[in-house]
């Protein structure tokens, strides 16, 4: 099902994106391997590289995929996967879950959507592929009902974590979520023993988050099997920023890459 196409600029090259949502085997196989060359080969993770060349766990089956692909090449060059209310019961539980105790949003369940996964190849970086994915969790969200958006922003850990305890340590001081949804992680990330002072680089999807109007919702998860720190992101609905309202939950507009 396509979602939303851009429109390719007249005075130069710039590829035409079509957004849909994957409804094939093969059009998740795809996916999963654009996952697994961004997250897995270029970030060298060795323990988790398998025969496939596939970036796959179990709640593949039980998500939908975001697909944006250069209909020139028509090769996938962007995805986001969102989980549905209906499919996290009955999975019973959200990705995030794995990694932190949301049982103080419980209260908020049949109205969540969650965000993962999130990936664009190299080549395509330059904003138009995450304008598509955004404005595609939004159509996601109206049409599931749902008033908030959950997901983990990672921060790599190549430089030791400095700039994870960095980040935590200035977005724990202005963007903290009320007390009443903070989350607990099941393995925390050491912020103390990184030194302070360091400049913090902020990676560009966590950026997209707080620019929304997300909130950060405690501590950061360690998350060892993908070598990162993971900030627990909620998006209620209600807080997002109007420039993006208007972007993203307005009639949809056509980008450019």
């Amino acid at each position: 099902m396509q979602l939303l196409t851009t429109t390719a600029d007249a005075a130069n090259s710039s590829p035409r994106l079509t957004l849909s949502l994957a409804t094939t085997q093969e059009e998740v196989r795809e996916v999963q391997r654009l996952r697994y060359k961004v997250f897995i080969e270029t970030m060298g993770l060795v323990a988790l590289q398998n025969p496939d060349g596939l970036d796959h766990d179990e709640f593949d089956a039980y998500c939908d995929h975001l697909v944006v692909r250069d209909t020139g090449s028509l090769k996938v060059v962007g995805t986001y996967r969102v989980m549905s209310p209906h499919a996290a019961r009955t999975l019973g539980q959200y990705y995030s879950e794995k990694e932190f105790d949301l049982s103080r949003l419980d209260h908020l369940r049949p109205r969540i959507a969650e965000a993962g996964r999130a990936c664009i190849h190299p080549d395509y970086r330059s904003g138009s592929v995450i304008m598509l994915l955004w404005a595609g969790l939004a159509a996601f969200m109206k049409k599931e009902q749902c008033d908030y958006l959950i997901g983990c922003a990672s921060i790599s850990l190549a430089d030791g974590g400095h700039n994870a305890a960095a980040l935590y340590r200035a977005l724990a001081a202005s963007h903290q979520a009320p007390s009443e949804y903070r989350v607990t992680p099941h393995l925390p990330f050491p912020m103390d023993s990184r030194e302070t002072g360091h400049v913090p680089r902020m990676p560009p999807l966590l950026k997209g988050y707080l620019r929304s109007g997300a909130w950060v919702c405690g501590e950061a998860a360690w998350d060892p099997d993908f070598h990162s720190a993971d900030l627990f992101m909620l998006l209620p609905l209600a807080r997002l920023d109007s420039r993006y309202a208007r972007h993203y939950l307005g009639s949809p507009k056509t980008v450019s890459q």
